[in-house]
């Protein structure tokens, strides 16, 4: 498949064959990524939510009033879940949402997530991340010449400590370092930009699960 690979400062680009990146045809693979995706957002619910059923309310249990004669519908006690402060019916309690993926599952989602990003020209490649006068004007510039719009993602290995101080405070960037990025990283943003080295892990990781 070919890329755009451009240099250092984006004014200009080749493209490149890269042999190792995976092919898929029709629906292989989207529901690995599915399942993949829902699990990550699943494993970053707390799960701590929790309300007071009837044994949990702080009350008495004495009837409030008699049974019959005053003309008032019967209660049994205030801790009813009709009166205010009373008890919920059905709420939820804390549980664990965590969802268990196969190691295979998630590499084959990586490479859909990949292939898909690829195909639809959503994937830049750098030759190297770097700023040289660390200016967040200069690499806002370089950012903006490969993708003029939209939320981006930057992969490298290790970003240089210098790059990382002179782009963090641009709004629309985010850093991802190559051997943590999921699936779920590469399907939530438009535009991702990652240097030669970080593709050759991500593709390293990819075909190593794939064995």
């Amino acid at each position: 498949m070919k890329l755009k690979v451009y240099n250092k400062d984006g004014s200009s680009f080749t493209e490149q064959e890269f042999e190792n990146i995976p092919q898929f045809e029709g629906d292989k693979g989207l529901f690995a990524l599915k399942e993949t995706i829902v699990a990550y957002q699943a494993n970053a619910r707390q799960g701590n939510a929790s309300t007071l059923d009837y044994g949990d309310v702080s009350g008495t249990c004495r009837k409030p009033f008699k049974q019959k004669g005053g003309g008032r519908a019967r209660q049994g006690t205030m801790k009813s879940p009709i009166h205010r402060g009373g008890a919920v019916v059905f709420g939820p309690k804390p549980r664990d949402w965590s969802k268990k993926i196969n190691r295979k599952v998630k590499s084959l989602a990586m490479a859909r997530a990949l292939f898909d990003k690829c195909s639809e020209d959503g994937l830049s490649v750098i030759e190297e991340f770097e700023s040289s006068d660390k200016k967040t004007k200069t690499v806002n510039s370089v950012i903006s010449k490969i993708r003029p719009s939209g939320k981006v993602l930057l992969i490298d290995d290790v970003f240089d400590d210098n790059f990382a101080l002179a782009s963090r405070n641009i709004a629309r960037v985010n850093f991802c370092e190559s051997a943590t990025l999921t699936a779920l990283e590469l399907v939530s943003f438009d535009n991702v930009i990652v240097s030669r080295k970080g593709l050759d892990t991500v593709l390293a990781r990819i075909n190593k699960d794939e064995r």
